[in-house]
């Protein structure tokens, strides 16, 4: 009865929803009449996208889900052989990872994929609570007692609002989108807390490179001359594994503290 109720009143809602709008078209000049529509029709279908699916088009083009949407199948905690027990769930589709406002300290850990990649493209969808941090790392080294971040690469998930690291290092290299730390993503390509980011990384042969909402925010190149003085001018100076960066590691996604939320998690290898 509970449950009938319940999808009486979404569909209620719903309902409403369109009323309204409706009405607000009916009552605009006929030439805005389509393009109200016309967006409120674009707006339904981006919050409402499908969830953790492949079309046939990406299947044939070698596309792997990482995420089912209901399971952790295919990840276990950094440094672990199972997925936490703690500080990750998967809800209505979506990997949520729970704040703890500790930061680093507490929560279930940072997360990696069992199979290790060399040269891939990842997509996938973040949104992060306000004031939030987290990251995403690639070519990823497991060693005992070091953390994920002394060798693998990161590309910053912020809150560039809240989150003090986005004003923080050199020209915003903390802020979400930069290689953290050493290179600058693009400040107005991010939606802020609480709206969907969709992003990719690219890692061919050495290069790398970096979009967030269909933007191409940075480009590097991995063992060059020029990536090992970037890195030597850096807090990632004394961290070998970092300097000479793995041809082949695991994907990671950062427990920092705060309520993160990933969806739509892929990759295919190049």
């Amino acid at each position: 009865m509970f449950l009938k109720y319940k999808i009486m009143k979404k569909v209620k809602t719903i309902i409403s929803f369109f009323c309204v709008t409706a009405i607000l078209i009916s009552c605009a000049p006929r030439g805005e009449q389509k393009d109200a529509a016309e967006e409120t029709q674009e707006e339904v279908k981006m919050e409402t996208p499908a969830l953790n699916l492949l079309s046939q088009a990406e299947i044939d083009e070698g596309w792997v889900l990482l995420f089912d949407g209901t399971t952790t199948t295919g990840w276990r905690g950094y440094g672990n052989e199972t997925f936490p027990e703690k500080g990750w769930v998967v809800e209505n589709g979506i990997l949520h990872v729970l704040g703890t406002g500790k930061g680093e300290a507490g929560g279930g850990g940072d997360i990696i994929t069992e199979k290790m990649y060399g040269n891939f493209e990842l997509s996938l969808e973040w949104k992060v609570s306000e004031g939030g941090n987290s990251g995403i790392f690639y070519l990823a080294q497991e060693k005992p007692d070091q953390p994920i971040w002394k060798s693998a690469p990161e590309m910053q998930i912020l809150d560039n609002d809240k989150h003090p690291d986005a004003k923080l290092g050199v020209d915003g290299n903390r802020a979400a989108g930069a290689l953290y730390d050493l290179i600058p993503g693009d400040y107005e390509a991010v939606n802020p807390a609480g709206k969907w980011n969709h992003v990719k990384v690219m890692v061919y042969k050495g290069t790398v490179v970096h979009w967030v909402n269909g933007k191409n925010v940075l480009e590097y190149h991995l063992w060059t001359d020029d990536w090992k003085n970037m890195v030597l001018n850096s807090k990632f100076k004394d961290y070998e594994d970092f300097l000479n960066t793995a041809e082949v590691g695991y994907i990671g996604l950062q427990d920092h503290g705060d309520d993160v939320w990933f969806r739509n998690i892929k990759i295919r290898e190049l």
